[in-house]
């Protein structure tokens, strides 16, 4: 299924799990050669697309030998017309419906270099939404957000359980899911929950009143990296009596299968819980026997939700998806990398991961596959991928060996052909050229010894100029952590994403008091450009408050309607009261038009 997040990808996917078939999940936003690599490697038979999507799903449709059906051809929409509106039965299927049918597969970064499917069963996505719609249980009449994309499996809990509920789903434009559910939470919208990596809650955690916060949603569901207790803390004391629930699972035990519920005073870090309904956790030596409570392990997770394997992967489903030595009858546990430890009240918590992958802002991530993409450009001898903290913020860094003196193409070159390959997640933000890998007498990759990361743009250093120029570049130095910024770097190229645009147009609106929408972020992503953007919000603004516009032309003073609203009600309850009083602090800067400010107050 390769369809924007729309109406018509819900249908699909709802359509062909009835049919018994499993979907493929191909986002448009991934670069053709991974799209390409997807179709081809599930082996899928049809492509369910519209007109303008199919040129970048052709090629792989065609490896697969796959048929395209654009929803949007209006032969197809006769054809679905026409259609028997009776309810799907096994005679209409061509085998009858299984608890082990496939029913999705979901890429998930590889460390050889190429993605790999995870094969979820029927019966397996049923057992998590049984368990989450008894936990969660949205409301009637309230609803959730879909701000993720499919083909990231935590998109599942906010996918179906509106369904499922007969609940509200709000489907979010891609690019703009940050803002968009700030505006949900800022709004009316009576939400029942919502699902969200912890990247995003720390974003609205910093952008939303304590009075939002409170508003946002009974049931708070966090998942995909590790939480930061303090941002935890914050939420909980503007919404004590808000569920916030760190949900632990790979997408090999389908979703979630350990869960905590935070109530604020954890300290130190977050737990990861305790086992969902029908699910075994085991923390393990390397001759799989368990460790005693307090003693780091390896975990593995056995029971109901585990998926099939990995779709022509079978040595490597051999590998992680293994006997259990704890069960009779021949019963597997997947073995997950992580670390784990058990208290002595019966909680998990995390200890990282065993091996190299990593999780940047929800993303599961194996930096092999981005140095093997590193490593197949010309000119680049040696590649290796690491997470350093950089502003604060968990990057992906690489380090590069010449093949020859100055063979390395430039930064902007690599970005751009890591593009035809790699989802925007999995760019790194830096590039540092090195002479040699360093390694450690056992001849791995020494991290500790690698130099520290120079965040720099791809463009000649332009000194600001303007006002709004110097304060931008500061701006974007702070939040992508880089050295120095020119009036025309580019903020994506130094580091920048989606969550840090949220905080740079948070951070413009409390210094220069503009308010500007996140695409203008992404449409004018230099300084230059963007300056021009602020300089021309600020006019718009003061526009708004010129002497006269709180006055009709023979100086009789005129209300909004929602000031009037509030003064009929002051007014009722006999003008003593100052609960319908605003108290505001305003933080100016420069020319200050006092007469237009004192008529807009």
């Amino acid at each position: 299924i390769g369809l924007e997040r729309s109406v018509e990808l819900v249908v699909a996917i709802l359509a062909v799990l009835k049919s018994g078939a499993a979907y493929v999940p191909l986002d448009p936003e991934y670069p053709i050669d991974r799209l390409s690599y997807m179709l081809a490697n599930s082996a899928a038979s049809l492509v369910i697309t519209m007109r303008d999507l199919a040129e970048r799903l052709t090629t792989g449709a065609v490896a697969a030998g796959a048929q395209q059906v654009l929803l949007d051809d209006p032969a197809v929409l006769g054809a679905i017309e026409a259609l028997s509106s009776a309810p799907v039965t096994d005679a209409d299927r061509p085998a009858a419906l299984h608890s082990q049918n496939l029913a999705y597969l979901i890429y998930t970064s590889g460390s050889t270099g190429r993605p790999k499917a995870v094969a979820v069963t029927q019966a397996g996505l049923v057992h998590y939404l049984g368990w989450a719609q008894s936990s969660y249980a949205p409301a009637s009449g309230r609803g959730t957000a879909l701000n993720l994309s499919v083909s990231f499996d935590a998109s599942v809990t906010q996918l179906y359980l509106p369904l499922l509920s007969g609940t509200a789903l709000h489907l979010l434009r891609p690019g703009d899911e940050v803002q968009g559910l700030q505006d949900l939470l800022q709004g009316t919208t009576d939400l029942s929950f919502i699902k969200m990596t912890p990247a995003v809650f720390a974003v609205l955690s910093g952008t939303l009143s304590s009075e939002q916060m409170q508003s946002a949603a009974p049931v708070i569901v966090l998942g995909g990296e590790a939480l930061d207790p303090l941002v935890c803390a914050r939420w909980r004391a503007a919404a004590p009596d808000a569920r916030l629930v760190n949900e632990y699972g790979p997408t090999e035990a389908v979703v979630g299968c350990v869960v905590y519920e935070i109530d604020g005073g954890e300290g130190g870090s977050i737990p990861i819980g305790t086992p969902i309904w029908n699910t075994q956790i085991h923390v393990l030596d390397a001759a799989l026997r368990s460790v005693p409570i307090g003693v780091w392990g390896e975990l593995y997770i056995a029971g109901a939700g585990l998926a099939r394997g990995y779709v022509n992967r079978s040595a490597l489903t051999a590998e992680r998806f293994i006997a259990s030595p704890f069960s009779s009858d021949g019963a597997r546990m997947y073995r997950s990398g992580d670390l784990a430890r058990w208290t002595n009240a019966g909680i998990l918590e995390f200890g990282g991961r065993v091996d190299e992958q990593v999780k940047i802002r929800g993303f599961r991530i194996e930096p092999g596959e981005i140095a093997a993409a590193l490593s197949s450009i010309e000119g680049v001898a040696q590649a290796a991928v690491v997470v350093r903290e950089v502003a604060g913020e968990r990057r992906l860094i690489a380090y590069l060996t010449p093949q020859a003196a100055g063979s390395i193409p430039e930064a902007s070159v690599l970005r751009q052909r890591l593009s035809q390959s790699l989802p925007e997640y999995m760019i790194p933000a830096a590039f540092m050229t090195i002479e040699a890998l360093p390694l450690t007498s056992s001849g791995k990759l020494d991290r500790r010894a690698l130099p520290s990361p120079e965040i720099s743009g791809d463009s000649a250093y332009v000194p600001p100029e303007t006002a709004s120029e110097i304060l931008l570049c500061r701006l974007f130095a702070e939040l992508t952590g880089a050295r120095e910024v020119s009036v025309d770097d580019n903020f994506f190229s130094l580091g920048g994403h989606s969550l840090l645009a949220m905080r740079l147009i948070s951070r413009l609106r409390d210094t220069r008091g503009v308010s500007l929408p996140l695409r203008s972020v992404f449409e004018t992503a230099t300084p230059r450009a963007l300056g021009l953007a602020v300089d021309e919000a600020e006019q718009d603004q003061a526009g708004a408050v010129v002497p006269g516009s709180g006055q009709h032309a023979d100086g009789a003073l005129v209300l909004s309607y929602g000031q009037e609203r509030l003064w009929m009600l002051d007014q009722l309850e006999g003008g003593r009261s100052a609960q319908y009083n605003i108290p505001l602090a305003l933080w100016l800067e420069g020319v200050v038009a006092a007469d237009a400010l004192e008529l807009s107050l």
